[in-house]
């Protein structure tokens, strides 16, 4: 029996949701996606059966929303929810072949990271050491130093536990996604930094969680606890527009690099799956160098 597109919506939203557990915003923003795409097709052809629908048809679509100025990266997101959404058809044997075969995703340019320069860096940490006189600065000063010491996710650092610490190793133990886990290691400054925390948090907050990191009440921190802080003090030594936990990250890939560092250790240290992500903060070396060789070379 024919189908109608807007008739196997719901069944694929309930599909996202239960089976392959997505997140409330990624099946809302798949659900947005999929509504603008029948909206524009009951304009143009009116309601439409699901095999009619053909390349010619998801391209006018994109070509429309490329005139509203939507971004490659926009398009591509849209793209992908229209491959998921017809892939989910084919199996269940709604249509026969999908359309998107001949559809082509628009090429991204790679966006340089975003980092704090060195020296910039240091005065940070050396202004963070002397200011701990209450339980927030306290807390500051250990998320920025761990977030920039470690180049940890901030996800990774807000759910990391106390056991996870290793001090005779000097090493944290961290754990991403698929509880896969991965090394890093860590300075004996830091690791008496992270002690003195933790004894601080027995002799202060009788409750706290068995995470590393709490609050003032000793509840477990959230994510935009710890971004205002880092947006506050980079802010301080920094004119860059973004000013988030991630540009600590940046910068502790990008330091490691601009001192020699292997990619393959870099990529390890961030967690990488692929040499392919680590490799965006190559770019960054060849531009010092390029300004090295400016400067010291007579023929430049």
């Amino acid at each position: 029996m024919p189908i109608l597109l807007h008739e196997a919506i719901q069944p694929f939203i309930g599909y996202l949701k239960f089976e392959k557990r997505y997140s409330h915003h990624t099946v809302i923003a798949y659900k947005a996606d999929l509504n603008d795409f029948i909206e524009f097709i009951n304009g143009q052809f009116g309601e439409t059966m699901l095999r009619a629908i053909t390349h010619g048809i998801v391209r006018s679509w994109l070509a429309r929303l490329k005139e509203q100025d939507l971004t490659a990266k926009s398009l591509n997101r849209k793209i992908s929810t229209l491959k998921s959404f017809f892939k989910y058809l084919l199996k269940n044997g709604m249509i026969e072949t999908s359309p998107m075969t001949k559809v082509i995703s628009p090429k991204i340019g790679k966006r340089l990271p975003v980092f704090v320069k060195e020296e910039d860096t240091q005065k940070l940490l050396n202004t963070l050491s002397r200011s701990t006189e209450n339980w927030r600065t306290l807390n500051a000063k250990m998320i920025i130093t761990i977030l920039y010491s470690t180049g940890m996710r901030l996800s990774e650092l807000i759910n990391l536990k106390e056991k996870q610490v290793d001090f005779d190793r000097s090493q944290i133990k961290v754990l991403r996604k698929g509880n896969k886990e991965r090394i890093i290691p860590i300075s004996a400054e830091l690791g008496n930094s992270i002690r003195e925390y933790q004894q601080l948090k027995r002799k202060e907050l009788e409750k706290a969680e068995e995470v590393l990191l709490v609050s003032e009440k000793g509840k477990k921190l959230y994510p935009k606890y710890a971004y205002l802080i880092v947006n506050q003090h980079l802010g301080e030594v920094s004119t860059l527009d973004k000013k988030s936990p991630h540009v600590l990250r940046h910068s502790f890939a990008t330091h490691l690099m601009n001192n020699g560092a292997d990619l393959n250790a870099v990529k390890e240290l961030l967690g990488h799956s692929s040499l392919a992500a680590t490799q965006v903060y190559t770019h960054n070396t060849i531009e010092k160098l390029k300004d090295i060789h400016k400067k010291a070379h007579p023929k430049s």
